[in-house]
C-alpha cells in the first residue's frame, strides 16, 4: 500500500470579494507565513512516530481507543513515510488556517477546503497524534465558519448597499420622466440621465453584484423611464419644430407683404396696412430665433424704407406748399378782420371774399392746416351764428342759449388767456402765436352773441 496524500487545498488567490477591508489590508502590510512539512524538527517527527508501531508487515496506528493499519511497512525506517504524511496533513490545516487570516478566501473556498481536509483527517493513512489533528481542525474550522458568517454578512450589507444604489439612480430617472412637460428643463434633464446611465454602468463594475432577477428588474424600470422621457423629448421638439414652421410662415408672409408696400406712395392708405402688419406680427407667436431675427429684418427693412420715403416726401411737399401759408394767413386776417360783425351783410360779402382768396391760396403744408382751418372756421361760425341771431333776435329760448353760450365762450377765453401766460412765461413763440389767435376768434365771437343777448 502507498502512503495516502491529503486533498489538494486551493490555491493562494486574489482576496474573496466582499472580504473585510480591515483583513484585506491586514494581508497586504502583515504577510503570514505558510508553514510547510519539511519544517519539523525531529522530536516532532519521534513524538509523532510514537503513536505508531510494526505488526505483521504493516504499519499501525493509534487511532483514539483502536489501532488500524494504515500500510505496508517497508525500508529501515517504514513509519518515516506514514509519519511525513501525518505532518503534510497538519501543514494542511496550518496553511488553510493562514490562509483564513490572509482572508484571501471566499466562502465557497472555505466550505471546499473544510470538506477536503475533514476527509483527509477521517481515516488518514498516516502516524501521528491523530486526535490533537482532528482538534486543531475543529479549532481551525470553527474560525473559518465565522470567518465565512462575516463574509456572507459583509456581501449581503455591501448588496444591500449596491441595490440601494441602484435604486436611488431608478428612482431619480422615474422622477425626471413623471414631470410635467411645463417644468421640463430638456437640456439639463436629457444630461442627468446621460449621468445616470454612467453611474450605473459604474455601480454594476465597481460594485458587489446584485441578484439577477433583481438587477433584471431595476434595469427594466431604469430603461423604461429613460424610454419614456426619451419619447416625450422627440414628441416635444417634434411639435416645436412644427410650432416654428407656422411661425416662419406667417412671418414669412407679413414680412413679404411688407416688402411689396415699401414701393407704395399711398402714404396714408399704406402707413395705416403697415400699423396692422405690425399688429399681426406682434401676435404670430415666437419661432426658432435665428429664423425670426432674419424675417424681422426683412419685415423691418421694408417698414424703414417706405416710412423714409414718406417721410422724403411729406418734406419735400412742405417745402413746397410753404410758400401758400403767408397767402393763406393774410386770407385768414382778412375774415377775422370782419369781427366784430356791426353790419351783418358787409360781414357775409367780405367773408366771401376772405374765403375765394382762402380757397386761392391752394394748399399749405399738413402741420398749418389744422391751424389755420380753425381760425377761418371760427369767423364763419360767428357771420352764422350773427345772421341766426337777426331772425331769432325777438326769441326768449334764444336768448337763454345766446347767454350759456356767452358763458361758455367767457369761460374757454379765461382758460385761453391762462395758456398764453404760460406761454409767454416759457417763451413759446408758437404757442403764444395759437393762443393770440384763438383768443382773438373768441373774444369776436364774444361780442357778437353779447350783441344778440342786448
Amino acid at each position: 500500500m502507498t502512503t495516502p496524500k491529503p486533498k489538494p487545498i486551493p490555491k493562494p488567490g486574489p482576496p474573496a470579494s466582499g472580504a473585510s477591508p480591515a483583513v484585506v489590508a491586514a494581508h497586504a502590510t502583515h504577510p503570514v507565513r505558510v508553514p510547510v512539512a519539511s519544517d519539523v524538527s525531529d522530536e516532532e517527527l519521534a513524538a509523532a512516530a510514537a503513536h505508531g508501531s510494526v505488526a505483521d508487515d504493516q504499519v499501525m496506528v493509534k487511532d483514539g481507543d483502536d489501532t488500524r493499519a494504515v500500510g505496508p511497512a517497508k525500508g529501515e525506517d517504514p513509519l518515516k513515510p506514514y509519519v511525513r504524511a501525518y505532518f503534510e496533513l497538519k501543514a494542511s490545516i496550518e496553511r488553510f488556517h493562514a490562509r483564513l487570516e490572509s482572508a484571501e478566501l471566499s466562502p465557497k473556498d472555505i466550505d471546499d477546503a473544510l470538506t477536503g481536509l475533514r476527509e483527509s483527517v477521517a481515516e488518514p493513512k498516516a502516524v501521528g497524534d491523530l486526535a490533537a489533528l482532528r482538534e486543531r481542525l475543529e479549532v481551525v474550522a470553527g474560525e473559518a465558519e465565522a470567518i465565512r458568517e462575516r463574509i456572507h454578512e459583509e456581501r449581503r450589507a455591501a448588496r444591500e448597499a449596491a441595490f440601494a444604489d441602484r435604486e436611488r439612480i431608478v428612482a431619480r430617472a422615474e422622477e425626471i420622466a413623471a414631470k410635467p412637460e411645463a417644468q421640463v428643463h430638456w437640456k439639463n434633464d436629457t444630461a442627468e440621465l446621460r449621468s445616470l446611465l454612467d453611474e450605473w454602468k459604474a455601480a454594476q463594475r465597481d460594485n458587489a453584484r446584485l441578484a439577477k432577477d433583481s438587477e433584471k428588474a431595476l434595469w427594466k424600470r431604469f430603461t423604461t423611464a429613460r424610454s419614456s422621457f426619451e419619447k416625450a423629448r422627440k414628441h416635444h421638439f417634434a411639435e416645436l419644430d412644427r410650432a416654428n414652421t407656422e411661425v416662419a410662415s406667417r412671418k414669412e408672409e407679413l414680412a413679404a407683404k411688407a416688402e411689396h408696400l415699401a414701393e407704395s406712395t399711398d402714404w396714408d392708405r399704406t402707413a395705416r396696412e403697415f400699423r396692422d402688419l405690425m399688429a399681426q406680427w406682434k401676435t404670430s407667436g415666437r419661432g426658432r430665433r435665428s429664423v425670426d431675427d432674419a424675417l424681422w429684418k426683412r419685415f423691418q427693412t421694408a417698414q424703414d424704407a417706405f416710412f423714409d420715403a414718406r417721410r422724403g416726401a411729406s418734406e419735400a411737399e412742405n417745402e413746397a406748399l410753404a410758400g401758400n401759408v403767408e397767402a393763406k394767413e393774410a386770407a385768414v386776417a382778412e375774415a377775422e378782420g370782419i369781427l366784430p360783425i356791426t353790419d351783418l351783410n358787409a360781414a357775409k360779402q367780405a367773408l366771401r371774399v376772405a374765403q375765394d382768396r382762402f380757397d386761392a391760396a391752394g394748399m399749405v403744408p399738413r402741420g398749418d392746416v389744422a391751424r389755420l382751418n380753425k381760425r377761418m372756421g371760427a369767423v364763419e361760425k360767428a357771420v352764422r351764428d350773427a345772421e341766426d341771431a337777426r331772425w331769432n333776435q325777438r326769441n326768449p329760448e334764444i336768448e337763454r342759449r345766446a347767454s350759456g353760450a356767452a358763458a361758455q365762450l367767457q369761460s374757454a377765453i379765461a382758460g385761453l388767456e391762462d395758456d398764453l401766460t404760460k406761454a409767454q412765461a416759457k417763451g413759446d413763440k408758437r404757442r403764444i402765436k395759437e393762443a393770440e389767435e384763438a383768443l382773438a376768434a373768441r373774444r369776436a365771437w364774444l361780442e357778437q352773441i353779447e350783441g344778440v343777448v342786448k
